[in-house]
């Protein structure tokens, strides 16, 4: 039987137990292990082979603290920790406690690597730009403007229309003046940093089909000079689109939209809101002036000839064709995953290509533009070979940094991204694997494309557990804290229709199946642990609003405005601004301290303060008791509730919850989420029970043991 108290041991990457997290070549850097007060004999640091002893340096009436400083090399250290006591051997490493050796999940010291502090734990929105807000509609799409994918193009003119099947080609109109119109409303909602989809120019409403990497779209900015037929009724060639070959062709216009740009960021800074870009560097698209499929560009008289046109183009080597004997209009090349209309670029044949888009990601994060970072579209795909990939994002952050210190690089990426994050790529990735998916199996049990249900799932804490432990493990210090932590995006459907357990998408289903029998009360319950979960909680337009949707195109609804849940909006500003306000949740270390049944507790904490947030996914109220010295909160201390969500609302009435023998009892009403913090006062008044809070939890425990509902949210608790 152990001896040992497992729940005591911790260390983490964050600035508290390891002094500094961030640290240059030649840095000292001080490691530090908790134990439990007087519990241990011994503790250790075992690194490059070696086992060497730490000393204790601190106690108090819970723990006791061990430390020892490591001089910083070149190269990356790898380490984790021996906890003896008498002849029981312990060892713990970012899974956590093993009783075995497990060198694979250390810890590491990367020199060199920082990421911004401005991204740990930012709010950020993701804002899909033509589905936001219709700032301009004299830049909108017209229906016959061009062709794509076998049909020509649609202006949408009722904005609360549901996408079709076939979205790609349907225009709503949202733009980059709509994202201006609305900053107030981003403001008041608390946001620190906008990432956008791809706002190149492209001619499909996600952008993803880059036609121009230099330029960003008109359709999005100004149009200074328009004119030219549309397409005839049924024609698909696109030589004969004037009106837009006039809109993203004529260099005058794009010059003037990049001018726009310009001055749409210095806008958006001013309100102390930074700007992402999304960069799809893997493949471009068909329109793109360098292939120039559709033929806009050869008659120009402005631009070289596209590789589709002419075997002698410049960019005939930025493409790989399987057939050389097929020009001109060369059919054959390599589509990223078979689509003609998403040309593979092949950097492998063309150092020329590669050295333009490295002047790409340095060009808009330099000024006049000086964007503060990009979000790579499925990265880990770029290139031909792995290495090759590698040593191409290697060269692209070092171009980056070396244009912006301060900018941010993202990665789109599934699985494990650990061979990318050891400080030398990306800084860090969309959290699906400890995050988004973790997250919606266990509050839905819903695959996060609404494709099927696994009960299984639903409420298991164990597979939560053993996800995080598992896939925790891929990110060192800096780049955990910024991780961005999603619930819903783009590519995958409304968290709030996950909580219906409905299975589908568009097809099979109707867009109005999506918002049938959803839990307003889950995904408040999702909302909390996102806004206090390790990293930065990225929100989807929409979201916040009530949006529902399947996986996409119907999750690329137009934002509800004028039919916004105000509720859920104002339930979103209030938890955004709990973790503005506290700084453990943003750069605190991080602990599970409770795991049951539907029922999860995660404490924040750092030297000055912990944030609590705990959620009950049960249809049945219950009482537990949450160990919250496990977070370094000790007896005598009052926790105070700063909100509290129910099945049918929220509050922001406070209760007071007082800590005795390591603990605060809490009664969690059926579908609940609350989030606490250590409440600052004299030493005098700590101590005082909180009698009015604990008076009246037992008038709210009484009711729900009998069956009544939340019916008034403002009433006091």
């Amino acid at each position: 039987m152990s001896k040992i108290n497992r729940d005591a041991l911790f260390s983490d990457e964050t600035n508290q137990y390891r002094i500094p997290m961030e640290v240059n070549p030649g840095d000292m850097v001080t490691v530090v292990f908790r134990t439990a007060k007087d519990d241990v004999d011994a503790v250790y640091l075992i690194s490059k082979g070696n086992r060497l002893p730490m000393k204790k340096f601190q106690s108090n009436e819970r723990f006791d603290y061990y430390q020892i400083q490591l001089r910083v090399g070149s190269r990356r250290r790898l380490y984790y920790f021996e906890i003896r006591s008498g002849e029981e051997r312990l060892f713990y490493n970012k899974r956590g406690i093993t009783e075995d050796l497990q060198r694979a999940y250390s810890f590491g010291i990367v020199p060199g690597f920082f990421t911004p502090d401005w991204a740990k734990g930012a709010v950020m929105y993701q804002i899909y730009v033509d589905r936001f807000c219709n700032g301009d509609p004299s830049n909108d799409v017209m229906t016959g403007e061009y062709s794509y994918i076998g049909a020509q193009t649609e202006k949408v003119e009722d904005w609360n229309r549901y996408p079709g099947i076939m979205d790609v080609r349907s225009f709503y109109g949202g733009d980059l003046q709509g994202i201006l119109d609305k900053l107030d409303y981003l403001v008041d909602l608390g946001v620190e940093v906008i990432y956008m989809n791809p706002i190149f120019v492209s001619p499909s409403n996600h952008k993803y089909d880059c036609q121009d990497y230099d330029y960003i779209d008109p359709h999005f900015t100004v149009i200074k000079k328009d004119g030219g037929e549309l397409l005839p009724e049924g024609e698909l060639d696109n030589r004969k689109a004037e009106r837009y070959i006039q809109r993203v062709v004529n260099r005058e216009n794009l010059e003037a939209s990049n001018e726009f740009f310009e001055h749409f960021v210095e806008e958006v800074h001013k309100r102390g809101i930074r700007i992402l870009l999304d960069g799809v560097f893997n493949h471009c698209g068909s329109f793109n002036k360098w292939l120039d499929r559709e033929r806009l560009y050869e008659s120009s008289g402005d631009y070289e000839k596209g590789a589709y046109v002419s075997e002698l183009s410049p960019y005939r080597e930025f493409f790989r064709f399987n057939n050389e004997h097929e020009w001109p209009y060369n059919e054959y090349y390599d589509g990223w995953w078979g689509h003609m209309t998403l040309p593979k670029l092949a950097y492998e044949t063309s150092p020329e290509l590669r050295e333009y888009i490295m002047n790409i990601g340095r060009k808009w994060v330099s000024p006049p533009y000086s964007v503060d970072g990009w979000r790579l579209d499925v990265a880990a795909d770029l290139g031909f070979k792995e290495d090759e990939n590698h040593d191409f994002w290697k060269e692209f952050r070092s171009s980056v940094k070396e244009a912006n210190p301060d900018a941010v690089i993202y990665a789109e990426h599934y699985g494990d991204a650990s061979a990318w994050l050891r400080g030398d790529e990306w800084d860090s990735i969309m959290n699906y694997d400890s995050f988004m998916e973790p997250v919606t199996w266990f509050l839905t049990g819903m695959e996060k494309h609404s494709e099927y249900f696994r009960g299984d799932l639903l409420n298991n804490e164990q597979a939560l557990l053993g996800t995080l432990s598992e896939n925790i493990g891929a990110f060192y210090g800096p780049s955990f804290l910024i991780a961005m932590n999603q619930l819903s995006n783009h590519d995958h459907s409304r968290f709030l229709t996950r909580t219906s357990h409905m299975e589908g998408r568009l097809g099979s289903r109707s867009s109005e199946d999506a918002s049938v029998g959803i839990s307003k009360a889950v995904f408040r319950e999702a909302v909390a642990l996102q806004m206090v979960w390790s990293g930065a909680p990225t929100l989807y337009y929409g979201d916040e609003a009530g949006l529902c949707g399947f996986t996409d195109p119907d999750n690329r609804r137009t934002y509800p405005w004028g039919n916004e849940d105000q509720e859920l909006i104002a339930y979103h500003k209030e938890l955004i601004r709990i973790h503005k306000q506290n700084q453990a949740c943003r750069t605190g270390s991080g602990k599970i301290i409770l795991a049951l049944h539907g029922i999860i507790g995660l404490i924040r904490f750092t030297k000055d303060s912990q944030v609590l947030v705990v959620v009950n996914n049960n249809e049945e109220g219950q009482k537990v008791s949450l160990p919250v010295w496990i977070g370094e909160v000790f007896d005598g201390t009052l926790m105070e509730r700063l909100i509290l969500s129910v099945e049918d609302g929220f509050t922001t009435e406070t209760a007071c919850y007082l800590v005795s023998g390591g603990a605060i009892e809490i009664f969690l009403p059926p579908r609940s989420a609350a989030v606490l913090r250590t409440r600052r006062e004299p030493e005098e008044q700590r101590k005082i029970p909180p009698e009015k809070g604990r008076r009246k939890w037992r008038i709210r425990r009484k009711q729900y043991a009998a069956g009544s509902t939340w019916k008034n949210r403002n009433r006091s608790l």
